[in-house]
């Protein structure tokens, strides 16, 4: 070589997370540059390196726990969904759980890829093409990604394996409907346990669910509604960081609060009503979900009182109950057992606590599970453990979470007692019951709604840490 241009060529072997490229390295004179052999090894490096290292755990976590071989994987984020106006809006669109788990990304059409046979590497994010239009209508921007023009090309590459499909249908994608089922249920068990990041997203929530109740207790006052406390419990999940609400905000007075999932009405308050508010806030599509029952005006009568503290007992114990390798369903029927023991202790039900719930009849005053997971949506991965067979005894028909708990689950912990006149009313119910109820005293309380108590708890080693023990409980002045 020319001793005025003196060059030094060195072949590296470069590692970035499991894919190996050769590099080129040339200097000229004190001038460097970096070759790769191929452009589509640098566009594969790029995109690599343009995903969180969380969201790469979150991939080999998955991929390990599908246990995939020859099959290759297809996730879907889905389509908008049009209003039926007749306008060119839509729905507002949150992509499917399952491929934002593992992208982050609400880009609508996208697909994540994953090809078992190329390891950890094997995963692909294939995102539409943002259009001129949508930039200028929606203020849109291009997202990470291999364009999806190039899916095709990637199964056609690989034409003649099996492929298994989650999330939201592809357009043109077909599957076996049976390979569907086992996968899902692999995928849900497999994210469970929340990691890191998740957790600090979810006490975001929690500080901003904290200040929307702050808000809505300073509001609470006679002849307020329920919409206008509405408007003042979502305004303080905005004003401290939510992007929305995490669902339908759920807010009863007097016998509207014994409606499970009551939406806000223009009922106004009264000195004396029992008000229950379910709602809690959004951030990064991580929800909280907490239920506070309050007394307007600060001052319960002996009754409203006792039944409070029955539940509020309940859910104390509950949350004590979660620690790693605790069955849900025994947290539950201990939950039961002692409400009903409580409904005795007041002259509403007749007989032993744990005869009463044997036979289910606590289901009429405490018509709901104990809990749910929450996280990424408000019934985030619940079900039951894989494998196992539902539970068919009449006192668990209302459970609908069945697994051991393990470490870093989030789940909620919300004991309620209602007086529901569709269900005391029900005349099979009557019959079964007829020795086991008070009915008349019951009957006495059909104007008073319903008290439910819920937190989220966070399962860890050391015991269970309450993530929203910012929001009061406070039933009296």
């Amino acid at each position: 070589m020319s001793g005025l241009i003196r060059i030094h060529l060195r072949l590296f072997f470069l590692r970035v997370h499991s894919r190996f490229f050769f590099v080129l390295f040339a200097s000229f004179r004190g001038y460097s540059c970096l070759c790769f052999f191929h452009l589509c090894a640098f566009a594969a490096l790029r995109e690599i390196l343009s995903v969180d290292n969380h969201l790469l755990e979150r991939r080999n976590h998955i991929g390990t726990a599908l246990g995939l071989k020859d099959e290759l994987l297809l996730i879907g984020a889905g389509q908008p969904i049009a209003l039926p106006e007749n306008t060119d809006q839509t729905y507002p669109f949150r992509a499917h759980t399952e491929y934002f788990y593992l992208t982050e990304n609400d880009s609508a059409g996208g697909v994540l890829a994953f090809d078992p046979k190329d390891g950890p590497d094997g995963w692909v994010s294939f995102v539409p093409e943002v259009t001129n239009a949508e930039r200028t209508w929606e203020g849109r921007v291009q997202p990470e990604g291999t364009p999806i023009a190039a899916l095709e090309s990637w199964l056609t590459n690989r034409r003649g394996r099996p492929l298994v499909l989650l999330g939201e249908p592809i357009r043109g994608v077909s599957v076996d409907p049976a390979s569907i089922s086992p996968a899902r249920e692999k995928f849900r068990h497999a994210r469970r346990p929340k990691d890191s990041v998740e957790i600090d997203t979810l006490q975001c929530a929690a500080r901003a669910t904290a200040a929307g109740f702050a808000a809505l207790r300073q509001a609470i006052r006679p002849g307020i509604t329920e919409r206008e406390l509405q408007v003042e419990l979502e305004t303080g999940f905005f004003r401290a960081g939510a992007d929305r609400t995490g669902y339908g905000s759920i807010i009863g007075l007097g016998s509207n609060s014994a409606i499970l999932h009551f939406p806000p009405s223009k009922r106004a308050a009264a000195t004396g009503d029992l008000l229950l508010v379910d709602a809690g806030a959004e951030v990064d599509r991580y929800v909280i979900d907490v239920t506070r029952t309050y007394v307007v005006g600060g001052t319960p009568d002996p009754f409203q009182r006792d039944l409070y503290q029955i539940v509020l007992a309940a859910e104390e114990t509950g949350i004590a109950a979660c620690v790693v390798g605790a069955e849900w369903k025994e947290i539950h029927l201990r939950a039961a057992i002692l409400m009903t023991d409580g409904l005795v202790q007041l002259g509403l039900m007749r007989g032993s606590a744990e005869n009463l719930v044997e036979q289910g009849a606590h289901q009429l005053f405490f018509p709901h599970g104990l809990g749910h997971l929450v996280g990424l949506g408000v019934r985030d991965a619940s079900g039951s453990l894989p494998g196992r067979q539902k539970d068919e005894r009449p006192m668990l028909s209302n459970l609908r979470m069945d697994l051991p708990l393990e470490e870093n689950y989030v789940t909620t912990v919300e004991p309620g007692l209602y007086f529901i006149p569709v269900i005391l009313d029900d005349p099979t119910n009557r019959e079964r019951y007829k020795d086991s109820v008070n009915w008349e005293l019951a009957e006495s309380h059909y104007h008073l709604g319903g008290i439910r108590i819920e937190d989220n708890v966070l399962v860890t080693r050391d015991g269970p840490v309450v993530l929203t023990s910012d929001i009061p409980k406070i039933f009296s002045d």
